[in-house]
């Protein structure tokens, strides 16, 4: 089914979307990768703030290539997801609701999506050039010295993903494969 939704993600949205749904996000949702994280979890230990509510937003696991003339960011497309799943957890439970990334989760990501009704997207690798064009305008609010890890906010109209995990725990990389192997 092919869905639009606003971002930051309602509880509502959120809820009402299912493992294997076309979706096109508009809205603000940020970056953060690897680095990021690991700022965030330091920051986190010290009792200090995030530099971003989480609250209802949504983390875009991408580090862009620079920005060609006229275009407010470069290639953006995602990186491996499983790279913050040690950091997930904690973050849903903050009020994180949705991250975007590819490949699989650990079961921890998993069991704290279904606990805090999020979602887990995809978007396709290798088509970094093609997601950019749904970009609108980028600002690096976080964690400058990071270059391409730092935190950015982005403005994106009608950004692709597919839903991976749902609210209920459905995942679609196993589903795809149960059903694949019925053929």
């Amino acid at each position: 089914m092919e869905k639009h939704i606003s971002a930051p993600i309602s509880d509502e949205d959120a809820q009402s979307l299912s493992a294997g749904d076309y979706v096109y996000i508009t809205g603000t949702i940020y970056t953060a990768r690897d680095a990021a994280h690991l700022r965030m979890d330091e920051a986190l230990g010290k009792n200090e703030p995030l530099p971003i509510d989480l609250t209802h937003n949504i983390i875009y696991y991408m580090g862009p290539s620079p920005a060609r003339d006229g275009r407010p960011i470069g290639s953006a497309g995602p990186t491996t997801a499983s790279r913050m799943d040690k950091y997930t957890p904690r973050l849903l439970d903050l009020g994180l609701k949705g991250m975007i990334g590819k490949g699989k989760r650990s079961d921890a990501v998993k069991e704290a999506i279904v606990r805090n009704k999020a979602v887990y997207f995809a978007a396709v690798g290798g088509a970094g050039a093609l997601l950019s064009k749904s970009i609108k305008a980028s600002e690096v609010i976080a964690y400058d010295d990071l270059g391409t890890e730092a935190i950015r906010r982005l403005e994106v109209e009608n950004f692709p993903v597919i839903v991976v995990i749902d609210s209920e725990g459905s995942n679609l990389y196993e589903t795809a494969v149960c059903s694949y192997q019925q053929e």
